[in-house]
């Protein structure tokens, strides 16, 4: 059985796999980051639960809007699957603040938001590197207290 179909993995797949882009990388790991991250922060995990590849999609589009997904599907002369196009819709891209409430909104702070939306892009171009997601403000916390640690 191939690995990404069980379906625990489905719900940290980029997009690049559920569209068949073939030529994927490091930035795959980035999306997988920025799922769970968002599962954490909003505790909603998983935050895209998909039954299948199809509707993982769906879940996907139903977040980040569609307008970016056929931008993300021109840039790299991508086409849908009929079937997949009709299931996904049109949808507009909601705010990360539309996931915040009472039960989050203490680890859903704005350079929470800002990390998670740097991850969670479509094309896997925009995504930092591993070394660029480290370096996000959201981290400062925690390179603040190294440093109190080392210079003490």
């Amino acid at each position: 059985m191939n690995l990404y179909e069980i379906s625990i993995f489905r719900y940290f797949k980029g997009p690049e796999l559920l569209v068949d882009l073939q030529d994927y990388d490091y930035s795959l790991d980035l999306w997988s980051l920025g799922c769970m991250f968002a599962g954490m922060i909003f505790r909603k995990e998983p935050f895209f639960y998909g039954h299948d590849n199809y509707d993982q999609l769906v879940k996907i589009a139903k977040v980040l809007g569609t307008d970016e997904l056929n931008a993300y599907l021109n840039k790299y002369r991508l086409d849908l699957d009929p079937h997949l196009e009709a299931l996904v819709g049109r949808h507009s891209r909601k705010p990360w603040t539309k996931f915040v409430n009472a039960d989050n909104h203490h680890l859903a702070g704005p350079e929470a938001i800002d990390f998670l939306d740097k991850l969670l892009r479509y094309d896997h171009q925009e995504r930092p590197t591993a070394k660029e997601a480290m370096a996000h403000p959201y981290f400062n916390p925690v390179r603040n207290a190294e440093s109190s640690r080392t210079s003490a």
